[in-house]
């Protein structure tokens, strides 16, 4: 190829909207309040990604809106008190479709625009914002959430995790004298992000200690020394079923037929499950992992709902079964973890196989399902993220 045209293949102008962002135009015309809950930050940053001069200032300025949406998401919430992450799921969609339409002011080749966009998911997802206190008697709890998702048929869908993890974000919770600090972020519920390792990526600094350099370190097949973790505890959350379960065994393989939200398949059944990628690898790891909560206290946190230790799992030939330990498990071949087999119980498999890989046999990590809500419904979403803080009170006596 001749260098000119090896120059114009490699630049790009505009990029097709994801199928997320195609969503806006329903969001506009059905949800207009969810579109326009953000519409000056987005407007400001149309002008200033269009006039942007260089790679570099591309990707400051994305960073820098992500995380000016993600402050501004916070406040909102606890300004007006509607329990409602929506505003932020759909705002992000709007500036990553302004970044895949309007050329900026220089030539924006391809991996240039997907660093900026990925610069503006990571800032606008609470990963840049994490700040615990330096005083380590001061407990550190690292908990996540997830977006909206099931839009294809619910466009009005919320996710209570989400919201839990916007009002918690940053709280101090006193319990006995003894004090702890929550700090979050909110994944995707996409494949490809996880496949990508966003999920390890995050974590592993956290988890590992000081003594982690790499950013990728299971790119290599080989987890960094273990430092002193920079956390006390690791609780990831999503949507679930009626009552809150605490998933003990989470599955390796993905077989659910739900699609994500970029309408993409997990690939997987319950007739032939898939082992989910790692940087491009399969993840390597046993069928199923055990969880480290302290269920016991959580369990006694009051509230409008039962908080189960959920032992169940779904094996080959697409069997369930409860488990009485892993032991019972050795030798089996996953189909669905507690979590079930989509990503709730994979961000629960991957976040304890990193703890477990790690060395780190005291450090409390595993998931809440939240009972489920139907589209939006504030007042049940109220009481979910109420009765998580007493679940996150009841374990930090334990911590």
């Amino acid at each position: 190829m001749r260098p000119a045209l090896l120059l114009l293949a490699c630049l790009t102008f505009a990029q097709a909207q994801t199928v997320e962002e195609a969503r806006l135009q329903q969001v506009a015309t059905r949800l207009p309040a969810l579109n326009t809950a953000f519409a000056g930050l987005t407007q400001d940053f149309a002008h200033d990604w269009a006039n942007s001069r260089d790679a570099l200032e591309a990707t400051r300025i994305a960073r820098e809106y992500g995380r000016r949406l993600w402050l501004g998401a916070k406040a909102r919430l606890h300004e007006q008190g509607d329990f409602d992450d929506r505003p932020l799921y759909w705002a992000r969609l709007a500036l990553t479709r302004t970044m895949r339409d309007n050329k900026p002011a220089f030539p924006l080749f391809e991996a240039d625009r997907a660093a900026a966009i990925a610069s503006l998911e990571q800032s606008s997802r609470g990963m840049d914002e994490i700040r615990y206190d330096p005083d380590r008697k001061i407990k550190r709890i690292l908990l996540t959430g997830f977006d909206p998702f099931a839009l294809e048929r619910n466009l009005d869908q919320s996710n209570p995790s989400g919201v839990t993890a916007l009002l918690l974000d940053g709280e101090e919770i006193v319990v006995n004298g003894e004090r702890a600090r929550v700090e979050v972020a909110v994944f995707p519920v996409r494949y490809a992000d996880f496949d990508a390792g966003m999920v390890e990526d995050f974590l592993t600094p956290w988890m590992a200690g000081p003594r982690t350099q790499a950013t990728r370190p299971a790119a290599v097949g080989k987890l960094p020394a273990a430092g002193q973790p920079q956390v006390d505890m690791v609780v990831t959350v999503s949507m679930g079923r009626e009552q809150f379960d605490l998933e003990r065994y989470p599955g390796l393989r993905r077989s659910a037929k739900a699609t994500d939200n970029l309408a993409a398949l997990s690939g997987g059944s319950r007739a032939a499950p898939v082992i989910p990628l790692l940087h491009g690898l399969p993840l390597a790891g046993p069928e199923f992992v055990e969880f480290s909560l302290p269920v016991a206290a959580m369990q006694t946190a009051s509230g409008p709902y039962k908080v189960q230790d959920n032992r169940w799992v779904r094996v080959m030939p697409d069997t369930r079964m409860a488990a009485g330990g892993l032991a019972a498990l050795f030798g089996k071949t996953a189909v669905e973890g507690g979590g079930g087999g989509y990503l709730s119980n994979e961000i629960s498999y991957r976040s304890v196989r990193l703890r477990n890989q790690l060395g780190l046999a005291q450090l409390p990590v595993g998931h809440i399902h939240t009972p489920a809500i139907q589209a939006f419904e504030p007042a049940k979403t109220a009481d979910i993220t109420k009765q998580v803080r007493e679940m996150l009170k009841a374990a930090i006596k334990t911590l």
